[in-house]
């Protein structure tokens, strides 16, 4: 395919897509969940799931085959711009999360504390269109996003409209600094910084939950990219630097504490940036003595960042404690949890009960500890920024929940530093392809077929979770036998 033609079938795909977000989006009263066909046809007849099944399509296709013909960065950036422009005017696609982020604003506007009561306790105006599983809940979210989503209540007033357009400033914010800090991340890495940039700004699920859904994901994401590229950049040769190193430490330590201070997560990043810092030229595997100088520095920046903003917010930390309602979701998208459903499952058939969800879940956050623990010490010789990212997709699937905007998180360091920790060439079509199959998972209206398919995906899951173990057991025991 030639440039022109995947620059512009994604073009027809986005504004497909952006005619299903006319026609049936996440709208401002939530639609109480009925049967997905149903949300399907609705009034609009068949034309709702044309235009959204058409646009998957054409955007997932674009995307898939343009990472081969990727002329330049500018050809990149122009392109996905031009995708993205038809969403804006229109409903939030993929979920309802724009709307509880807009009542958790509410509530930080109005002097509520939103780690300590969800909105519906406090009032938000804007009830209707929250899902009611989040009514309840105090927000999960970092200090630096519930001030930004009070920012956007207080411009907008009493405007909904107004607040999700606010939102999606703050997401389009996160993916300029992606389009910035992305290029400079894949040099460092040895990458094709235009690829990188194609492979991130263009994946339809950035698109349609990013952008269209103002997931606060995408300020994430930006922060991380960044405090990456500035811990890279500390790690170079003293000649090839603009600023001093530990100028570059701390500053790479702050843009991460605030990426934390979004969203939690971004945590697991931290390790891998102060291997970042400190592996170029130095000895394979780095020695530990020489990591406490970048750890201090980037460590001391990221617990400045979050403790300020803790105090800024007026809310200290209670949003840490928030973070124990973020699995509230129970489908087989996660893994750990998947197991726990089939087991329960298996336990009916027998005539017995079980409630195996919070094992397999807390068995899942044990071995996310143990994988980051052995990426971080394989990272020592080599490979720390593909490090961070396969740290982030260990995060994805080890989380006890799983929402398809997550698989971005991985894909936008992956992307552009490869998915290999020694920096031989990697094959990349494994996370591309999570991210496609992620981008089929949500109805425009935001209901997610998972909820729908809840035994039966958690037991094809779970088959494919065997299947896997088994396979790398036999290949394990090959190797032996022929060593």
């Amino acid at each position: 395919m030639t440039p022109a033609v995947i620059r512009w079938g994604g073009f027809a795909g986005s504004v497909a897509t952006a005619a299903g977000a006319y026609l049936g989006g996440s709208g401002f009263v939530r639609v109480p969940s009925v049967n997905p066909l149903t949300l399907l046809s609705g009034q609009r007849g068949v034309l709702l799931p044309i235009c959204w099944v058409l646009g998957t399509v054409l955007l997932t296709g674009a995307w898939w085959w343009g990472r081969h013909v990727v002329p330049s960065t500018r050809w990149a950036l122009v392109t996905a711009a031009l995708w993205l422009l038809p969403v804006l005017p229109f409903l939030p696609l993929g979920s309802a999360d724009a709307y509880s982020y807009a009542c958790q604003g509410y509530v930080q506007h109005a002097g509520g504390d939103p780690y300590a009561m969800g909105v519906q306790e406090f009032g938000c105006p804007w009830l209707d269109s929250v899902a009611t599983s989040w009514r309840d809940s105090p927000a999960p979210y970092g200090p630096l996003f519930l001030i930004l989503a009070g920012w956007a209540v207080g411009l907008a007033g009493e405007s909904l409209a107004g607040v999700i357009a606010g939102l999606r400033v703050i997401a389009l914010a996160g993916l300029v600094l992606t389009a910035v800090a992305l290029p400079v991340l894949a040099r460092r890495a040895g990458r094709d910084p235009a690829r990188a940039l194609w492979l991130v700004l263009a994946c339809p699920l950035v698109l349609v939950h990013l952008v269209s859904g103002a997931h606060n994901d995408a300020l994430m994401i930006g922060l991380i990219v960044s405090g990456l590229a500035l811990a890279a950049s500390a790690g170079r040769p003293a000649s090839a630097r603009s600023s001093p190193a530990a100028v570059l430490l701390v500053a790479g330590g702050l843009v991460l504490g605030l990426a934390v201070a979004v969203k939690a997560t971004a945590v697991v990043v931290l390790p891998f940036a102060v291997l970042a810092a400190a592996a170029p030229g130095r000895p394979s595997p780095v020695p530990l003595r020489a990591l406490w100088r970048p750890a201090v520095a980037i460590a001391g920046g990221a617990l400045l960042a979050t403790a300020a903003l803790s105090l800024v917010s007026g809310r200290g930390f209670g949003w840490v404690a928030g973070l124990a309602r973020s699995g509230d979701s129970v489908t087989w998208g996660s893994p750990s949890t998947a197991v726990g459903l089939s087991v329960d499952f298996v336990a009916r058939l027998l005539g017995g009960e079980a409630d195996a969800v919070p094992v397999t879940r807390a068995l899942g956050i044990v071995l996310l500890a143990v994988f980051l623990v052995m990426l971080w010490w394989r990272a020592r010789s080599g490979g720390a920024l593909p490090g961070a990212g396969l740290a982030l997709a260990a995060t994805v699937l080890c989380a006890p929940v799983f929402h398809p905007w997550y698989a971005t998180w991985p894909l936008a360091v992956l992307a552009a530093t490869g998915t290999r920790l020694d920096g031989a060439p990697s094959d990349d079509r494994w996370l591309l392809g999570l991210c496609a199959f992620a981008a089929t998972l949500t109805l425009p209206a935001g209901y997610n077929w998972a909820l729908y398919t809840r035994i039966p995906g958690a037991l094809v899951v779970t088959a494919a979770l065997i299947a896997l173990a088994v396979v790398r057991v036999r290949r394990r025991r090959d190797r032996k036998v022929f060593a």
